[in-house]
């Protein structure tokens, strides 16, 4: 038989080439990562000079607020390398004692996993940070009772989300590949 003909296999490199127009969207989450640092640092700012005045509940709704920054952070982080490497381009870098040892080795289900855990360790600090709140302060800046039950359904949403997600994977892995 004769190979390819010459028109299909250039719209196959073509194809294959056009992976590269995601670099852009990854560049622009190392712009958004950016941004990221400097919420986290106005955080910083605005909650260090508070800190002796504090009440211990304040300064663990604080302290919740820059992890949640932080797991957003990670969260990006993850998406990067994982997204770069397995829809762009492997990293041309040095194995070197910090690199990340998961880096190289996520693939497309590692990936939706350490999304989805990631969403509901947020959903989860957002929600811990509501139910903290409920009962202090002004109540015109109190979340509302159906407000409260949203957040614990969508809360609850994004956990069986990731046990089906996990459990979809699992099956996955138990059939024969076709």
């Amino acid at each position: 038989m004769s190979s390819k003909p010459t028109i299909e296999t250039r719209f196959e490199k073509g194809l294959f080439a056009a992976r590269w127009l995601m670099a852009p969207m990854y560049l622009g989450l190392v712009l958004a990562l950016g941004m990221l640092v400097v919420v986290f640092a106005k955080e910083l700012i605005h909650y260090l000079p508070q800190t002796f005045s504090m009440e211990a509940d304040q300064g663990i709704l604080a302290i919740l607020s820059l992890i949640d920054l932080t797991l957003g952070a990670n969260l990006m982080l993850i998406v990067l390398f994982s997204g770069y490497e397995n829809f762009v381009s492997k990293l041309d870098i040095s194995d070197t004692v910090d690199r990340p040892e998961w880096m190289g080795k996520v693939d497309f289900s590692g990936l939706k996993m350490k999304l989805i855990a990631s969403i509901v360790a947020i959903s989860g600090i957002h929600l811990l940070k509501v139910f903290m709140e409920l009962g202090k302060g002004a109540a015109e800046h109190a979340p509302d009772l159906t407000t409260v039950k949203w957040m614990i359904l969508l809360h609850l949403t994004f956990v069986v989300s990731g046990v089906l997600l996990a459990l979809m994977d699992w099956l996955a892995g138990k059939t024969d590949k076709h």
